[in-house]
């Protein structure tokens, strides 16, 4: 069993693009109404069903727990964990452009501003960092601090 998250958060898509999901119905019906109009409906309510939980289901968890950091699957032992810095605003947005290195491991969603560096020490990992999308990049850095013995 996992060990108690010192964080955690899902990076759900905003209620916007849940509503613009609705656009696959009339996509669906403009297709499909010319040959059946009873499939039609049946399809594109079978389409928006399967779009909204693909949204769903797809949306990456980010937590840190005493012994690992996951993004999405991925995951990283603390035991390799360095410096954590945290980025929003225009500084995130380099960090995730002309700042990326092309080895570094990343989890975007275009639709989360903030992301928090994850600086590796694991000798044989070619990767330097992991680059991830928070919204909490404050929250994932402390929680990812060292925990002193004692």
């Amino acid at each position: 069993m996992s060990a108690v998250s010192s964080y955690r958060e899902r990076l759900w898509a905003p209620p916007l693009l849940y509503v613009a999901t609705a656009m696959v119905i009339p996509a669906s019906l403009l297709v499909f109404l010319p040959i059946n109009s009873t499939v039609g409906e049946i399809v594109a309510a079978c389409m928006e069903a399967a779009v909204l939980v693909l949204l769903w289901v797809l949306a990456p968890t980010i937590e840190v727990t005493p012994d690992e950091f996951r993004a999405g699957r991925a995951h990283l032992p603390r035991e390799y964990v360095g410096s954590v810095t945290a980025y929003t605003g225009a500084e995130a947005t380099t960090q995730r452009g002309p700042k990326l290195d092309a080895r570094a491991w990343t989890l975007f969603r275009g639709y989360v501003q903030g992301v928090v560096k994850v600086e590796l020490t694991d000798p044989e990992d070619p990767t330097p960092y992991w680059l991830v999308s928070v919204r909490h990049p404050e929250r994932v850095v402390e929680a990812l601090q060292p925990r002193s013995a004692g």
